[in-house]
């Protein structure tokens, strides 16, 4: 149940409440909903939906559907001509659900930490998360819900026995980043890196580095930043609010690692060394595949050492940590070892996922998609990328989507032996046609590409292949 009253709610939004006939305002205003969605399947009872008309569906269509599953109220562009249950009629009903969510956060007394940065953003907030649950009741953002709507469904999930939030706070160009951090009020923010990404919108790095640091006109003054401390763009970040930002990375900064064994797909065992406060050291595994999982680590364990853990316990949260599916997920299948990373993508996470398929054992496979957002650079990106898969000396190369046409061109004249196989598909259509006689069995594929392009589908493509 959410610490909020309907009361609350119609203030919040500043709606106009309409009510069933015979009904008093007196009648409802305690009463407290369970949650607050948007996707009518996902009302319970005692629910409010927000209704809003999509691209596709419009959710006022769907009132009656909600109100015979229970819900206490609905918030609507529209009132039902036949009002029975209460109806809270807005502009806006998706402002509405911001301006609920941001009433309630600063009602919420807990702790968020915001996590931001081009790549890694979702492994380093199941990497935190991880780590503070072992001290804590901690709440996780769910899936992709990292925008200003996605976020404040996340704050309207927070009830009165969590004591931290972890939370994922994505953009893609100016002013937005400031919007979010306005709704989540981060404690701690935790940065992953600059890398490429939305350049159709933020031009360069350097314009990355100013949309994302937008955060720290509304975090916590007294919150502190983690930084990954090998990022040339992050370096110029001296101080926030006063104070330095923990650096993770290096052998002199707050926290590092050595003795570094990648066991690629299996993941990285390391030493550990903590020198926030008294100095720590010892040795820590991560399950999640990539040497770049080991960075991520850094930051969750700078993390849990601002939020008092014990070095044990930030070692048993890091190993306990699992990949998500689409994030360098790791599935066994009968015929194949697929590297599972079709959530999205851009030139550094393609680099990176590229560098694990390359530790992996017997031929490697990378069926590599379309990356998007990526401006007037999006070519010369995709080019790299060919390349580098070639450098990498993968075996077999797919390059599937319009975009990737300069991926293939480039990995055609980059080609060093004759044992590499490089092939273009313009469709994932295409792809699935001629996969069963590409791939031989005990082949590892990794699959990439910008979410758009619903490589997902090729994921299960892949698992069903017998």
């Amino acid at each position: 149940m959410l610490n909020l009253e309907l009361i609350n709610v119609i203030d919040a939004c500043g709606g106009k409440i309409y009510l069933p006939e015979g009904k008093t305002i007196e009648e409802y205003s305690n009463k407290r909903p369970e949650g607050v969605v948007l996707d009518s399947r996902e009302v319970k009872k005692d629910y409010i939906f927000v209704a809003y008309k999509g691209e596709r569906v419009d959710g006022h269509d769907f009132i009656p559907q909600v109100i015979g599953k229970g819900a206490m109220a609905v918030i609507c562009e529209r009132v039902p001509n036949d009002v029975v249950c209460p109806c809270i009629k807005v502009e806006d009903s998706l402002k509405a659900l911001t301006d609920i969510a941001a009433y309630y956060r600063e009602k919420m007394n807990i702790i968020t930490v915001g996590i931001v940065g081009s790549v890694g953003k979702t492994s380093t907030k199941e990497m935190v998360a991880g780590v503070l649950s072992q001290k804590y009741r901690v709440m996780k953002g769910l899936g992709n819900h990292n925008n200003l709507l996605g976020l404040s469904l996340e704050i309207l999930r927070l009830t009165s026995d969590i004591d931290m939030a972890v939370l994922e706070m994505g953009i893609s160009d100016f002013g937005e980043m400031r919007r979010l951090a306005k709704l989540v009020r981060p404690n701690t923010v935790v940065f992953t890196n600059i890398g490429e990404c939305h350049l159709e919108f933020l031009g360069d790095r350097d314009g990355v580095l100013k949309a994302k640091t937008e955060c720290f006109e509304y975090m916590d003054p007294e919150g502190y930043v983690v930084l990954n401390g090998l990022d040339d763009k992050l370096a110029t970040i001296s101080e926030v609010n006063g104070k330095k930002p923990v650096r993770c990375g290096a052998k002199d900064q707050d926290v590092y690692a050595e003795d570094i064994k990648v066991s690629g797909v299996y993941g990285s065992t390391f030493t550990l060394n903590i020198s926030i406060g008294e100095n720590e050291t010892g040795k820590v595994h991560t399950g999640m595949p990539g040497a770049h999982m080991v960075g991520n680590a850094l930051e969750a364990a700078a993390v849990g050492k601002i939020y008092g853990l014990t070095f044990d316990e930030i070692a048993k949260g890091i190993e306990e940590t699992r990949s998500l599916p689409g994030r360098s997920n790791i599935i066994d299948t009968s015929r194949y070892l697929i590297i599972d990373d079709c959530y999205n993508a851009n030139g550094a996470s393609m680099r990176a996922a590229i560098d694990l398929l390359s530790t992996a054992n017997g031929r490697k496979v990378a069926i590599l998609g379309d990356m998007y957002e990526l401006g007037e650079r999006s070519d010369e990106i995709h080019k790299e990328t060919g390349a580098y898969a070639v450098s990498k000396g993968i075996e077999v190369l797919l390059c599937v989507g319009k975009n990737s046409k300069s991926m293939y061109e480039a990995a055609m004249g980059s080609l060093m032996c004759e044992m590499q196989s490089i092939s273009y598909f313009e469709t994932v259509d295409e792809l699935k046609k001629r996969l069963p006689s590409i791939l031989e069995e005990s082949d590892t594929v990794l699959v990439k590409a910008s979410h758009g392009m619903n490589f997902a589908a090729v994921v299960e493509f892949l698992k069903e292949l017998k």
